[in-house]
């Protein structure tokens, strides 16, 4: 692989000469504002065109602006036709192509498949402004459009779609979306290092298909190099445990044909010039990382066999630490599609340059409405806000933040973040000095890494906080507590509140930074996420026991109390989630009673594209273990009517889920929770007019409330995400 060039030092293109746009121009006469014959690179996104760095087109655009691109962006085309994608004219380089900052599936479909009515990334929050798969669609009419010019593909729908993945909507197992979209190139992950490269190097002259050697990215190809070492793991051979030494694959030779020698084992110092095939499995060193494959289960094998499709997510997940990562392959057919290792992550420098740049903050002008208005929910949830870290080593395996940002956290300096508030404060309209948020995907994982880089480049886990904080953590929050105690004291500044979720587990760690929070940064509710309390479905998600929580609660309400506040913990969690059974879900709710929580809006577990509970889900395997035919099953909550039972247990306050308590626990054998006193979960009686509306209508408002959590992967602006609730009581 390339060494990682710094994001901006190459040699700006020639069109760097018409200067910084005031936004990206979206149509022809925008264009010739600009004094553009031609755009060098067409973006097309399934989301309303904002141009503030929460927002992966503009984000992605302005980076290519730097470099001297000419960028325009296709926002929200009707798809219906091709002749939408040739209002820009044909892009001189490529189109770069995605469903915008959430998958499109997720965006139109509930946890029960049925269609939202809403899109908060479209003006007035309007439903139905972009197709199912939107990546296949756009492909499709971009290359109608114009067939000779490259398709490049990425943001989230794309990169959890990377390989032969479990597809809820469909329940079934779909090829790389690669093949389905026919595009020339998928860029996974945070795509700036990826992007610049692309499009420097097309324009330097170089064909698409050159372009193989690119960290986070896929492609298809025909024929494998002859000089790379392939590591078979088309099997259930055991790939080495979570926390194993540097290096967990061991490689022996594979049984040859009769008649033929069989091909030596690679060595350290070999130079293969021909393809050898290895084993994959356990305790033989392997240095050879730079010039090695893994070979998955192909696409077929793992729709024949579930194990086998939890062993390849296994793998995937394994080799996710740019660090270490091998490349890996996997055959469609008669096609292999190939990933290279994750990008590098962005450097803090990096980091700063890409959020400071010339960003307008605003929605184009074309979305203003008869009031000079542009009503995006989206936009409006982000709009004082600011993105101090990217990233999560939290490992939560319903979420796809790993795979998509990776687990090591990319960081802005303070004065960069500084910077960005003042600029809000001085520039933004509407300001009323109450910064919405400083967070990321995590609220609290801003500066902590690992205490070394040589265990960071070589370690494996999954996470770095279960089963417990790792001991090679730096858990110091003081970087943290600095930038609060910053940002708050800026002129003009009244108030700093903290909405990306909370890591409580690592908070605990330092009762200053919860003490920080409590007391200056909580705006009455603080939402933290404790997902479930029974350890069968605690182990499966990869969280912490209901102990931490109970530890940072108890800090929480003393410092809030020494500050004369009244504040509450709103935890949520998430039902139907793998390994989750009845008996959990009622523990949850009695839980609940005796607690005083009362959940206004509830949400099943909806399996995501390459998340390692979807392949829980799928296959009732555990990829967190070694995979085998025999290897731990775990319970899955299937069907309308668990799924409807796990969430009414979470609103067992509501009377309108109590006859299918009732029924529920007579058939659990608890029938000792129907009854009409203050002991009882749900009572004898049913008050008129309850019993028929939908479950997880809402019931009364009483007591604390439980804001709704979604268990899915977030976009690339995750924290932002407007259809996390504020909690009300």
């Amino acid at each position: 692989m390339h060494a990682a060039l710094e994001l901006f030092s190459r040699r700006k293109y020639w069109a760097a000469r018409f200067g910084v746009a005031s936004f990206l121009p979206t149509s022809r006469a925008e264009m010739d504002q600009l004094g553009w014959d031609s755009c060098d690179v067409i973006l097309v996104t399934g989301d309303a065109y904002v141009d503030h760095p929460s927002f992966g087109m503009a984000l992605v655009g302005r980076v290519l602006e730097k470099q001297g691109f000419r960028v325009g962006i296709i926002a929200q085309p009707d798809w219906r036709s091709a002749e939408p994608f040739a209002e820009l004219g044909r892009p001189n380089l490529f189109f770069g192509i995605t469903a915008g900052n959430m998958d499109s599936m997720v965006n139109r479909y509930t946890a029960d498949r049925r269609v939202r009515s809403d899109d908060a990334y479209t003006p007035g929050g309007e439903g139905g402004k972009r197709p199912d798969r939107s990546v296949l669609v756009y492909a499709q009419r971009a290359r109608e459009a114009f067939n000779d010019v490259p398709i490049v593909i990425g943001g989230i729908e794309a990169s959890l779609r990377r390989i032969a993945h479990f597809d809820y909507w469909s329940e079934k197992v779909r090829r790389s979306v690669l093949l389905d979209a026919k595009a020339d190139l998928l860029v996974y992950g945070n795509a700036e290092r990826q992007i610049v490269e692309i499009a420097h190097r097309l324009a330097d002259g170089k064909a698409i298909t050159e372009l193989t050697d690119i960290r986070g990215t896929a492609f298809v190809r025909r024929a494998l190099p002859a000089d790379w070492t392939q590591i078979d793991s088309t099997h259930l051979d055991k790939p080495g445990p979570i926390n194993p030494p540097v290096d967990p694959y061991a490689m022996e030779p594979a049984a040859a044909p009769t008649g033929t020698a069989a091909a030596p084992a690679c060595a350290t110092t070999a130079k293969p010039t021909e393809q050898q095939v290895v084993r994959f499995v356990r305790h033989v060193k392997s240095l050879a990382r730079e010039k090695s494959f893994i070979r998955l289960p192909s696409h077929e094998q793992v729709i024949a066999d579930p194990a086998l499709y939890a062993h390849a997510s296994r793998i995937l997940h394994l080799e996710s630490n740019p660090g270490n990562a091998r490349a890996l392959v996997q055959r469609h057919g008669d096609t292999d599609v190939w990933l290279n290792p994750p990008p590098l992550p962005l450097t803090t420098a990096e980091m700063d340059a890409v959020y400071e740049l010339p960003y307008a903050r605003r929605p184009h002008p074309r979305y203003t409405n008869e009031q000079g208005e542009a009503v995006i929910p989206a936009f409006k949830m982000i709009r004082f806000s600011v993105t101090i870290q990217r990233g999560c080593f939290g490992g939560c395996t319903f979420c796809s933040i790993t795979e998509h940002e990776g687990r090591i956290i990319q960081n802005r300096t303070e004065d960069s973040i500084i910077r960005e508030i003042e600029t809000i404060r001085d520039n933004a309209p509407g300001f009323t000095g109450i910064i919405s948020d400083l967070g990321g995907p995590t609220a609290n994982m801003y500066r902590l890494a690992c205490k070394s880089k040589a265990i960071e480049a070589a370690c494996r886990r999954p996470s770095c906080v279960f089963p417990s904080v790792c001991s090679n953590l730096n858990t110091n929050h003081s970087p943290l507590i600095s930038l609060y105690r910053r940002a708050r004291n800026l002129p003009g500044v009244r108030k700093v509140l903290i909405a990306s979720g909370v890591r409580y587990d690592l908070a605990i760690e330092s009762p200053e930074y919860v003490k920080e929070l409590a007391q200056h940064h909580t705006g009455g509710y603080l939402k933290i996420a404790p997902e479930a309390i029974g350890e069968g479905p605690l182990s499966k998600m990869m969280k912490p026991g209901v102990d931490t929580y109970y530890r940072f609660r108890e800090l929480f309400e003393r410092y809030s109390k020494e500050a004369g506040k009244e504040q509450y913990l709103i935890p949520y969690f998430i039902a139907a989630h793998p390994g989750t059974t009845d008996e959990d879900m009622l523990e949850l709710a009695l839980w609940l009673k005796r607690e005083g929580y009362r959940a206004d809006q509830v949400q099943a577990f909806l399996p995501g594209p390459m998340a390692t509970a979807t392949a829980m889900y799928h296959t009732g395997k555990n990829p967190l273990k070694r995979v085998s035919h025999d290897s731990e099953a775990v319970h899955i909550p299937k069907g309308l009517k668990v799924r409807r039972l796990h969430k009414a247990f979470l609103r067992w306050h509501d009377a309108n889920n109590w006859p299918l308590l009732r029924e529920a626990l007579k058939r659990m054998g608890r029938a000792d929770l129907i009854g009409n006193s203050k002991r009882h979960l749900v009572p004898t009686y049913q008050p008129a007019g309850t019993g028929g509306k939908p479950e997880g209508a809402r019931g009364p408002k009483r007591g604390r409330m439980l804001t709704q959590h979604t268990g899915l992967p977030p976009a690339p602006a995750s924290k932002d995400s407007p259809r996390r609730r504020r909690a009300a009581r």
